[in-house]
């Protein structure tokens, strides 16, 4: 009974008001990880990538909340370092076509709004002007990479779309909004499966990859992650997409949708989500925190939007203590880490086919204190104020 109770005052102590919030002991310990913010996602040397984005965007959402300027200051030195007074990019290269790498200029609007370095508006500039020009699927659908032709991912519309939208409030390029309903909705006509209600990794308009079914062209299994991209591209979209814009509600008809097929698939036991979505308790498939965190951020913001019905909000907040039950270890240092991280996953390629089989989403390395898992989490709990 000792060592019960004992343990539930740690998991009520994590979870309850404290003098810091879990979004920032989830950031501080990141920074404590990461001292400089270029070494995010384990990385060895600067680069310009979608994680870092995704993870600075949700400590300058801490610095928002806080009014610490340490956050700020982190994300700044990044930026300093990475563009110059002409606002290119360092390891940017816009004929590459990479639509993930168009994430992380969503740092750059805070950043412009607080500084007013002409800077950081030409490096927007720039990262738009990629978008002019991507190659697109016959209906207008954004390819994943140039790499990767005739392809859409889901993936690839969190990396463009909220991005597009903020771009089009703050320069006056109202034509985005319609863009961007474009992409949500194209990959609904294409990518969505009337059966179990998700949605599948990628599609190949050409059927000439060895993962695209030659009839449809699409990958053979749901993966929760590529979903949960989905769905937060949705969810943040939206927070720029006029309130009378002719196709919004039928972008939220497809958020609704998706939040209620998802229900289905959350193992009985944990409340979680699996790695390959619809194989529950198939051998080999894992319980795994991004997709998760994903599909909880986006009910909680959802419902508080009113997107969702309010019934969501309270679903979100009961996943969220399941969340820290099943996925966050308090370190002996007092550091949190966010355990079951899917490290990546991807369809094609050349060094190692990666053909979307059950037995490939599995076979991933799985990581401790993936950005794709800390930054959701960190928003979330902003969401929550916990």
């Amino acid at each position: 009974m000792k060592y019960a109770f004992i343990g539930l005052f740690l998991l009520l102590s994590l979870c309850s008001c404290s003098a810091q919030k879990n979004y920032e002991k989830m950031a501080d310990s990141e920074m404590r990880r990461n001292p400089e913010a270029w070494m995010i996602d384990f990385s060895k040397t600067p680069g310009w990538n979608y994680c870092h984005g995704l993870e600075m965007q949700s400590i300058l959402q801490v610095w928002k909340r806080t009014g610490s300027s340490r956050y700020y200051d982190y994300v700044y030195e990044y930026a300093d370092m990475m563009i110059n007074d002409e606002g290119k990019i360092k390891t940017y290269k816009p004929e590459e076509y990479n639509i993930d790498r168009i994430n992380t200029g969503k740092i750059l609007f805070p950043l412009l709004e607080k500084t007013r370095e002409e800077r950081f508006c030409k490096a927007l500039t720039l990262l738009r002007s990629q978008m002019n020009t991507h190659p697109r699927t016959t209906n207008g659908s954004f390819w994943h990479k140039k790499i990767y032709q005739h392809q859409v991912w889901l993936d690839g519309l969190y990396m463009a779309c909220p991005f597009l939208v903020q771009y089009a409030v703050q320069f006056d390029e109202p034509a985005l909004f319609d863009d961007v309903a474009l992409q949500i909705i194209d990959v609904h006509r294409h990518m969505y499966d009337k059966k179990t209600g998700l949605y599948y990794h990628g599609w190949d308009e050409s059927r000439q990859q060895r993962w695209a079914d030659p009839r449809t062209g699409l990958s053979p299994n749901f993966w929760s992650r590529s979903i949960g991209w989905y769905m937060m591209s949705v969810v943040d979209a939206l927070d720029f997409i006029p309130k009378d814009h002719k196709q919004r509600q039928e972008i939220i008809s497809i958020l609704k949708n998706l939040s209620q097929s998802l229900e289905k698939f959350r193992d009985k036991e944990t409340g979680m989500w699996y790695q390959v979505t619809n194989q529950l308790g198939r051998e080999g498939n894992y319980l795994e925190s991004t997709g998760s965190i994903m599909f909880i951020y986006s009910w909680i913001k959802g419902a508080q939007k009113g997107y969702l019905d309010n019934g969501y909000l309270q679903k979100g907040i009961d996943a969220y203590d399941k969340y820290i039950e099943r996925f966050i270890r308090k370190d002996a240092g007092g550091e949190l880490s966010v355990t079951d991280c899917c490290a990546v996953s991807g369809l094609g390629g050349e060094k190692v086919y990666r053909d979307g089989s059950f037995e490939y989403y599995i076979s991933e390395p799985i990581r401790d204190n993936d950005p794709k898992a800390v930054s959701p989490f960190i928003m979330a709990s902003i969401l929550l104020d916990r």
